[in-house]
C-alpha cells in the first residue's frame, strides 16, 4: 500500500499538509472523502488516487468541472512527485519535499550522465538517493557557485515572532501579493513530461523578472530605510 503526501498551495484550505496518507485517497466536497475540501466548484467525490502496479494513479471521478495536472485536463494520469493537481479553486502539490528532491536528483544525474539510483560510481552503489541533501540543494544545484558560496544553501526562514497586529497585517499583505503573482505564473506554465522541462510565455517570464525586481527593491528599502 502506497503512502502519499499532498500539500495544498491554493484554495480555501491553503497551507494544509496531508502526510503519509494510505492509498486509496479520495478528494471531494462531501464527508466520507479522505480529504474534504470546502469548495463549491469541487464535486462531491471529485478524484481518486490509488496505487496500481507500483505506480500512483489519479482518476477523475466524472467530476462536473474536471481535473487538471500540470495545467492539462485529464481523466486518468500517473502521478510523479512534484506534480500540481488542480480541482476547483484548489491547487495541490503531490509529494513530500524529500520525494520531490529525489526526483530532481534523478533528473540531474541523468542529465549529467550518471544514470539513475542504484548504479555504481567511485563511492559505491547509490541506493534510494541516499546522498540527496535536501530540496533546497536540488532547487539550487545549478546556482552560480559564487552566489551559492555566499549564501550557503538557502533554507526557508522562520516567520518573525511577536508582531503587532498592524505589522502582522502588513506582512500578510506582502506575502499575499507575492503569492497571487506566483499563482498566475503557475497557471500559465506548460509541462513537457517527455523532457522534464516547462515552458513559460515571454509575457509571464517578464512578469517573473518584474516580481524579482520588486522583491529586490523591498530588500534594499528594509536594509536602508529612509530617514
Amino acid at each position: 500500500m502506497a503512502e502519499i503526501t499532498l500539500r495544498i498551495l491554493d484554495g480555501a484550505e491553503r497551507g494544509r499538509v496531508f502526510t503519509e496518507l494510505p492509498t486509496p485517497v479520495t478528494i471531494g466536497r462531501e464527508e466520507g472523502n479522505t480529504i474534504q475540501l470546502n469548495d463549491e466548484r469541487i464535486s462531491r467525490f471529485h478524484i481518486k488516487i490509488q496505487e496500481d502496479q507500483d505506480q500512483v494513479v489519479l482518476t477523475d471521478l466524472e467530476s462536473t468541472n474536471g481535473t487538471r495536472v500540470n495545467g492539462e485536463d485529464i481523466q486518468i494520469r500517473i502521478l510523479r512527485h512534484g506534480d500540481l493537481i488542480t480541482v476547483g479553486r484548489s491547487v495541490l502539490l503531490y509529494g513530500s519535499r524529500e520525494e520531490i528532491a529525489a526526483r530532481l536528483a534523478d533528473i540531474r544525474r541523468k542529465r549529467e550522465g550518471g544514470g539513475a539510483s542504484g548504479v555504481e560510481d567511485d563511492s559505491g552503489p547509490l541506493e534510494a538517493f541516499d546522498r540527496v541533501a535536501s530540496l533546497e540543494f536540488e532547487l539550487q544545484a545549478d546556482m552560480d557557485p559564487e552566489l551559492a558560496g555566499t549564501l550557503s544553501l538557502l533554507e526557508p526562514p522562520e516567520l518573525p515572532q511577536r508582531l503587532t497586529p498592524g505589522q502582522a497585517a502588513r506582512l500578510t499583505e506582502l506575502l499575499e501579493y507575492v503569492h497571487l503573482r506566483l499563482r498566475r505564473l503557475l497557471d500559465s506554465v506548460e509541462v513537457d513530461d517527455r523532457t522534464d522541462h516547462v515552458r513559460l510565455a515571454l509575457r509571464q517570464w517578464q512578469n517573473l523578472l518584474d516580481l524579482q525586481g520588486q522583491l529586490a527593491q523591498y530588500l534594499r528599502r528594509i536594509g536602508e530605510p529612509e530617514e
